[in-house]
């Protein structure tokens, strides 16, 4: 099992999470982070860090989110691996409660 970022993460970025990983699984798009599942221990310390709630355990992830299953996988191996908080894009707030931000996802 692993955790995975959902599109609630597409144009907030918020980085809260980076912090906490024991083992630093998280990778930085141009406008989310994704986390690499054969890195993830489980530990689920990032989970409650999220200020948008856009991460999910992978037991938990709802059906509108399983195309996210794939796409951290795959994102994770093209991204580059990020290790320390950065501050959130100047307009994260607002973005942070939409719905259905796939659209928006910059590869």
């Amino acid at each position: 099992m692993t955790f995975l970022v959902t599109e609630k993460c597409i144009r907030c970025k918020y980085t809260d999470c980076v912090e906490v990983c024991p083992v630093d699984c998280f990778y930085e798009g141009p406008n989310m982070l994704v986390i690499h599942p054969e890195e993830c221990i489980d530990c689920g310390l990032c989970e409650p860090e999220c200020p948008a709630n856009a991460i999910y355990s992978e037991d938990d992830l709802p059906e509108a989110y399983q195309p996210f299953l794939v796409l951290n996988k795959t994102l994770a191996k093209k991204w580059p691996n990020i290790t320390q908080r950065k501050a959130p894009p100047p307009d994260a707030d607002r973005w942070k409660d939409q719905e259905s931000k796939h659209q928006y996802l910059e590869e």
